[in-house]
């Protein structure tokens, strides 16, 4: 498993990993590309204008998405995880004003933000529904340099090239508990003894190193429950046009007027999970600091799972957070690499279902779960998610994506308690209920898949 633990889990903005951070990313690539200048043709002149061609779902979504945003901001220089709001803003007003990107160690480039980020609605390019072609053109208007990119879910991006080879660089050095799925996981496990949580770690500290691992564990879940923190703080509307209103706030308050009362609520567990779930993706579609967990649109439901598990089970423990991390990235990596975790490739089932499989995983290991009661929490939640669509109402992170976290938080929560109840002993194993999903994505109808061409996006007359 090539995939450690700060590949499924980055830091970054909303409201999309794969329309908003991958895009982002991939300019800056080009930046460095452009630096390095190995890959410039032949004959051609200095740098002296950029261009971007979105296709396919960055095409179709992409303005909902803020992905000519993003695009622009990764030209100027911008990456997600530092990425200061207000000098973001400013970058773009003097962009607007002068039509010229001055990226550092590049000469001045002209970028006019209203013609040189072209949304092409034609076929969708081979690889992946996520594609973008990046351009530099000399004064003479001659190609300089173009460099193809896919967004591929998660905030990760591969050109071209990577993609036909196969892989986007070097693996890591082999771990001590090798797996490419969850069968051989669970192997290991019975061969060692270990639980997933110390084979994760032991993977992870040859990887990072110990201290470095827990450092940037906690710099990660400090992150999530200051999403959540925010997101609980705020009211008003989100931005878009959709006129959708923050709930969490008000739910909040509601269930803390409501604690020491008689007779308690219908689903009092259920509506903390759904209030934090809620309160990280209307921060994700504000445009907030958020972590892909496994993605933005996804990023509401492990830090929901988690903060309920720290706020309100008892003996909660700094170092299972930690350990709850490194769970849930073990069945991120998993998923990712047998299917995929891109509503674009395989709908939402591999956004919110990867992200409730996590979670459940998650939540079984801290309260005690065996490795097989934690696969089957993890197939449970991904098994009822199996077929889920991505269709977003005009191509924002809000409607259905904002609830639809706040029931995966909860179907977590409900698979991990199921599992619980068991003894690990199962029909379906999780690595055929990912392989169903993969076969499930294939099949799907492209307008189904982040296009916002079909189902909820077509069915709400006054969007």
């Amino acid at each position: 498993m090539d995939l450690g633990v700060f590949d499924i889990f980055k830091i970054g903005v909303g409201p999309s990993s794969s329309h908003t951070m991958g895009p982002m990313l991939a300019a800056a690539r080009f930046l460095d590309a452009l630096r390095d200048g190995r890959d410039r043709i032949p004959g051609a002149g200095p740098p002296a204008r950029l261009e971007t061609r979105l296709h396919g779902s960055l095409a179709f979504t992409g303005k909902g998405h803020a992905t000519d945003r993003a695009v622009l901001l990764g030209l100027l220089g911008f990456a997600p995880a530092t990425l200061d709001p207000d000098r973001a803003d400013a970058a773009l007003a003097e962009l607007a004003a002068t039509r010229l990107a001055r990226p550092e160690g590049l000469p001045p480039l002209s970028l006019d933000p209203d013609a040189d980020v072209i949304f092409d609605y034609g076929p969708a390019l081979p690889h992946h529904a996520n594609g973008m072609v990046i351009s530099a053109h000399d004064a003479l208007g001659e190609l300089h340099m173009t460099e193809t990119y896919y967004s591929v879910g998660g905030g990760f991006v591969v050109t071209a090239r990577e993609f036909e080879q196969g892989a986007a660089g070097a693996p890591p050095p082999p771990p001590p508990h090798p797996y490419a799925n969850m069968a051989e996981l669970l192997a290991r496990g019975r061969e060692t003894g270990l639980s997933i949580a110390r084979m994760a770690r032991a993977n992870a500290d040859a990887r990072y190193g110990p201290a470095a691992l827990d450092r940037e564990l906690d710099r990660l879940w400090e992150a999530m429950s200051s999403c959540i923190d925010r997101g609980l703080g705020q009211e008003g509307e989100l931005p878009g046009g959709l006129r959708v209103r923050r709930r969490a706030k008000t739910m909040r308050d509601q269930l803390e007027a409501e604690r020491g009362i008689n007779v308690p609520g219908l689903g009092t567990a259920s509506d903390w999970l759904a209030c934090y779930a809620m309160a990280v993706n209307e921060e994700n579609a504000a445009g907030g600091r958020v972590v892909t967990a496994p993605t933005n649109g996804a990023a509401g439901v492990l830090p929901a799972v988690t903060r309920w598990y720290v706020d309100h089970a008892p003996g909660a423990r700094r170092e299972t957070v930690r350990d709850m991390l490194l769970v849930a990235g073990a069945v991120g990596a998993i998923i990712k690499t047998n299917a995929s975790i891109s509503g674009a490739e395989v709908g939402c089932q591999g956004e919110v279902g990867a992200a409730s499989a996590m979670a459940a995983a998650a939540l079984c290991s801290a309260l005690g779960g065996t490795d097989a009661q934690v696969e089957n929490a993890a197939e449970i939640a991904l098994e009822h998610h199996l077929g889920m669509t991505c269709d977003p109402i005009r191509g924002l992170v809000q409607a259905p994506c904002i609830e639809r976290n706040a029931m995966g938080a909860v179907k977590a929560a409900a698979a991990a308690s199921l599992a619980l109840r068991g003894d690990g002993a199962h029909l379906v194993p999780l690595d055929a209920c990912i392989e169903t999903m993969r076969q499930t994505g294939r099949d799907m109808d492209e307008r189904y898949k982040e296009t916002s061409r079909g189902g909820l996006a077509v069915n709400l007359p006054q969007c």
